[in-house]
Protein backbone atom coordinates (compact mmCIF):
# COMPACT_ATOMS: atom_id res chain seq x y z
CA UNK A 1 0.00 0.00 0.00
CA UNK A 2 1.64 3.34 -0.65
CA UNK A 3 -0.66 6.58 0.04
CA UNK A 4 -3.63 7.01 2.32
CA UNK A 5 -5.54 3.65 -0.14
CA UNK A 6 -4.29 0.42 -1.37
CA UNK A 7 -3.85 0.26 -5.47
CA UNK A 8 -6.23 -1.42 -6.50
CA UNK A 9 -9.17 1.23 -4.59
CA UNK A 10 -7.23 3.70 -6.24
CA UNK A 11 -7.85 2.22 -9.73
CA UNK A 12 -11.22 1.34 -8.79
CA UNK A 13 -11.83 5.80 -8.50
CA UNK A 14 -10.16 6.12 -11.50
CA UNK A 15 -13.18 4.04 -13.31
CA UNK A 16 -15.59 5.52 -11.65
CA UNK A 17 -13.92 9.08 -12.38
CA UNK A 18 -13.84 8.33 -16.20
CA UNK A 19 -17.04 6.73 -16.27
CA UNK A 20 -18.86 10.19 -14.74
CA UNK A 21 -15.97 12.38 -17.17
CA UNK A 22 -17.50 10.13 -20.11
CA UNK A 23 -21.33 10.17 -19.28
CA UNK A 24 -21.05 14.10 -18.65
CA UNK A 25 -18.83 14.53 -21.90
CA UNK A 26 -21.69 12.79 -24.15
CA UNK A 27 -24.79 13.75 -22.13
CA UNK A 28 -25.59 10.24 -20.46
CA UNK A 29 -27.14 8.35 -17.25
CA UNK A 30 -24.04 6.93 -15.61
CA UNK A 31 -25.48 3.20 -15.81
CA UNK A 32 -25.92 4.11 -20.11
CA UNK A 33 -22.22 4.83 -19.96
CA UNK A 34 -21.36 1.56 -18.00
CA UNK A 35 -23.61 -0.63 -20.38
CA UNK A 36 -22.28 0.35 -23.67
CA UNK A 37 -18.62 0.06 -22.18
CA UNK A 38 -19.34 -3.56 -21.23
CA UNK A 39 -17.67 -5.69 -18.25
CA UNK A 40 -14.82 -6.32 -20.86
CA UNK A 41 -13.89 -2.42 -21.28
CA UNK A 42 -14.37 -2.01 -17.44
CA UNK A 43 -12.45 -5.21 -16.54
CA UNK A 44 -9.75 -3.63 -19.04
CA UNK A 45 -9.81 0.37 -17.49
CA UNK A 46 -9.81 -1.09 -13.92
CA UNK A 47 -6.80 -3.69 -14.49
CA UNK A 48 -4.95 -1.13 -16.67
CA UNK A 49 -6.13 2.35 -14.37
CA UNK A 50 -2.40 3.41 -13.31
CA UNK A 51 -1.50 3.46 -17.32
CA UNK A 52 -4.63 5.20 -18.23
CA UNK A 53 -5.01 7.59 -15.32
CA UNK A 54 -1.13 8.64 -16.38
CA UNK A 55 -2.78 10.22 -19.59
CA UNK A 56 -4.96 12.61 -20.44
CA UNK A 57 -8.12 11.78 -19.28
CA UNK A 58 -10.12 13.57 -22.34
CA UNK A 59 -8.11 11.89 -24.60
CA UNK A 60 -8.64 8.49 -22.45
CA UNK A 61 -12.48 8.67 -22.42
CA UNK A 62 -12.08 9.66 -26.47
CA UNK A 63 -10.48 6.26 -27.13
CA UNK A 64 -13.46 4.61 -24.45
CA UNK A 65 -16.18 6.68 -26.07
CA UNK A 66 -15.19 5.79 -29.67
CA UNK A 67 -14.37 1.84 -29.00
CA UNK A 68 -17.57 1.56 -27.58
CA UNK A 69 -19.67 3.76 -29.90
CA UNK A 70 -21.22 5.94 -27.29
CA UNK A 71 -23.42 8.58 -28.90
CA UNK A 72 -24.79 11.81 -27.76
CA UNK A 73 -27.76 11.48 -25.56
CA UNK A 74 -30.01 13.67 -23.30
CA UNK A 75 -29.35 13.70 -19.93
CA UNK A 76 -27.67 16.86 -18.44
CA UNK A 77 -27.25 16.39 -14.66
CA UNK A 78 -24.71 19.25 -15.30
CA UNK A 79 -26.48 21.80 -16.78
CA UNK A 80 -29.49 21.57 -14.90
CA UNK A 81 -28.11 21.98 -11.60
CA UNK A 82 -28.80 24.74 -9.79
CA UNK A 83 -25.96 24.80 -7.50
CA UNK A 84 -22.37 23.91 -6.99
CA UNK A 85 -21.35 21.20 -9.66
CA UNK A 86 -19.41 18.23 -7.94
CA UNK A 87 -16.33 17.25 -10.03
CA UNK A 88 -16.26 14.14 -11.70
CA UNK A 89 -13.12 13.45 -9.50
CA UNK A 90 -15.75 13.91 -6.56
CA UNK A 91 -18.40 11.77 -7.84
CA UNK A 92 -16.06 8.62 -8.12
CA UNK A 93 -15.18 8.88 -5.06
CA UNK A 94 -19.12 8.46 -4.18
CA UNK A 95 -19.27 5.62 -6.16
CA UNK A 96 -15.77 3.96 -5.34
CA UNK A 97 -16.51 3.98 -1.61
CA UNK A 98 -20.58 2.49 -2.53
CA UNK A 99 -18.79 -0.15 -4.98
CA UNK A 100 -16.33 -0.88 -2.42
CA UNK A 101 -19.33 -1.53 0.31
CA UNK A 102 -21.68 -3.70 -2.23
CA UNK A 103 -18.22 -5.84 -2.79
CA UNK A 104 -17.81 -6.20 0.69
CA UNK A 105 -21.76 -6.29 2.15
CA UNK A 106 -22.93 -8.69 -1.05
CA UNK A 107 -19.08 -10.64 -0.90
CA UNK A 108 -19.14 -10.20 -5.23
CA UNK A 109 -16.24 -9.03 -7.45
CA UNK A 110 -15.57 -5.55 -7.04
CA UNK A 111 -16.59 -5.31 -11.35
CA UNK A 112 -19.80 -7.43 -10.12
CA UNK A 113 -20.57 -4.65 -7.64
CA UNK A 114 -19.44 -1.80 -9.92
CA UNK A 115 -22.87 -2.90 -11.95
CA UNK A 116 -25.03 -3.46 -9.07
CA UNK A 117 -24.26 0.12 -7.90
CA UNK A 118 -25.20 1.60 -11.37
CA UNK A 119 -28.19 -0.06 -12.15
CA UNK A 120 -29.82 0.73 -8.72
CA UNK A 121 -31.67 3.26 -7.95
CA UNK A 122 -28.97 4.62 -5.60
CA UNK A 123 -27.21 5.96 -8.50
CA UNK A 124 -30.37 8.03 -9.69
CA UNK A 125 -30.26 9.89 -6.40
CA UNK A 126 -26.34 10.22 -6.42
CA UNK A 127 -26.57 12.02 -9.88
CA UNK A 128 -29.39 14.33 -8.95
CA UNK A 129 -26.65 17.23 -8.28
CA UNK A 130 -29.83 19.60 -6.78
CA UNK A 131 -30.50 17.26 -4.22
CA UNK A 132 -27.25 16.21 -0.97
CA UNK A 133 -27.88 13.30 -1.28
CA UNK A 134 -24.22 12.82 -3.29
CA UNK A 135 -22.35 14.11 -0.53
CA UNK A 136 -24.24 12.11 2.39
CA UNK A 137 -22.07 9.83 4.73
CA UNK A 138 -20.67 6.95 2.54
CA UNK A 139 -22.60 4.17 4.84
CA UNK A 140 -25.87 6.02 4.26
CA UNK A 141 -25.35 5.41 0.92
CA UNK A 142 -24.72 2.11 1.61
CA UNK A 143 -27.31 1.40 3.35
CA UNK A 144 -29.94 2.81 1.27
CA UNK A 145 -28.72 0.76 -1.65
CA UNK A 146 -28.99 -2.42 1.03
CA UNK A 147 -32.85 -1.21 2.35
CA UNK A 148 -33.47 -0.13 -1.33
CA UNK A 149 -34.84 2.82 0.09
CA UNK A 150 -33.55 6.20 1.98
CA UNK A 151 -34.29 7.16 5.09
Amino acid sequence: MTGREDKKSNDLFFVCSLIDYIARKTLNKRRDVVDALGREAIEKIYELADIYHSDNIDNVSDQFIEEAGIREGCFDNVGECGYSIPSHWDIGKVYKRLILGIAREKNVPVTEALFLAYHSYVSDKIDDYNSSFYYDNPQNILTAFIDGKIE
